[in-house]
């Protein structure tokens, strides 16, 4: 990697190309009224009131085969319902959002248990893991966060590509949701791919976090191409239906994310405020598969 001037003007001047992320076919959505550009998947924790079984069931009369962010003590249940996990969750009391790979104390046991989550996760045949950075404080600033979870996770990736497992660090909005959150924008996370450097690490661009953080979400999605592994969505403002009620127009964001010749999974993560839930999430739907 070339040397840069300093850390911060990186962050403040990426630019880069875009290349095709290798995701084989077999992810495409099999509903024959869907039109199989994008590839839907979507959040249990936005409809906790449906036990997942029922909700695996549900979501497969829409036409979505994937859910994001499963335990892994739960890929029984998928299996069952001929379901792929998409992303899987990091399912630990102990790490999460706030607590993650920005600090050198912590990588040990990070890496121990995100081993476990590989092998558990390569063995059921699923492909991504979620990961966080975790949140500043007064000890860390950005660019020290920055070395410590590229130092951190370059340790666990040569694991990861052995089982062809990829490791996904999602942006979230520090100004609503997550405050104090470390990877709070595009050009952060960027710069942490290219210094691990390789396929087997990409970001989680959420939509909804980065429409609050920066905006400009088109350009920022052709920009940045080579770096995303995978979507989410949500309403702004609110986190609500996707809907006339909010201020994105994902018609035409879904078809930029097309453009890019992406190949993974959309996932919707909006909480439904309408009573029928599964509604919210059919009309969500539709309104993505352009």
């Amino acid at each position: 990697m070339e040397k840069l001037n300093t850390r911060r003007e990186t962050i403040k001047n990426l630019a880069l190309g875009g290349l095709m992320l290798p995701f084989s076919k077999e992810l495409k959505n099999t509903n024959s009224n869907l039109k199989g550009n994008i590839n839907h998947s979507v959040c249990h924790w936005c409809y906790r009131t449906i036990p997942l079984e029922d909700f695996a069931i549900a979501i497969k009369k829409i036409g979505i085969n994937a859910i994001d962010l499963v335990d892994v003590k739960q890929f029984s249940i998928l299996k069952k319902h001929d379901i792929h996990c998409s992303m899987v969750s990091n399912s630990s009391q102990e790490w999460g959002i706030t607590k993650g790979w920005n600090k050198i104390e912590h990588h040990e046991k990070l890496i121990a248990w995100y081993k476990y989550l590989i092998d558990e996760t390569a063995k059921a045949g699923y492909k991504s893991i979620i990961c966080f950075s975790g949140n500043r404080d007064e000890e860390i600033d950005d660019e020290q966060g920055l070395d410590n979870c590229a130092e951190g996770l370059s340790k666990l990736i040569p694991y990861a590509e052995k089982k062809n497992i990829t490791i996904v660090m999602e942006l979230l909005n520090s100004k609503i949701d997550h405050k104090g959150y470390m990877c709070d924008n595009t050009d952060w996370g960027v710069e942490l791919c290219r210094m691990i450097d390789s396929e087997n690490f990409k970001l989680l661009f959420d939509i909804y976090h980065m429409q609050i953080m920066e905006g400009d979400i088109i350009r920022t999605i052709n920009e940045n191409k080579a770096f995303i592994g995978h979507y989410h969505t949500g309403g702004v403002p609110g986190r609500a239906e996707i809907d006339e009620t909010q201020e994105l127009n994902y018609p035409a964001i879904m078809r930029a994310i097309i453009e890019t010749g992406f190949k993974g999974y959309v996932g919707q993560e909006f909480i439904p405020k309408k009573t029928d839930k599964i509604d919210s999430l059919k009309k969500a739907v539709e309104l993505c598969d352009v």
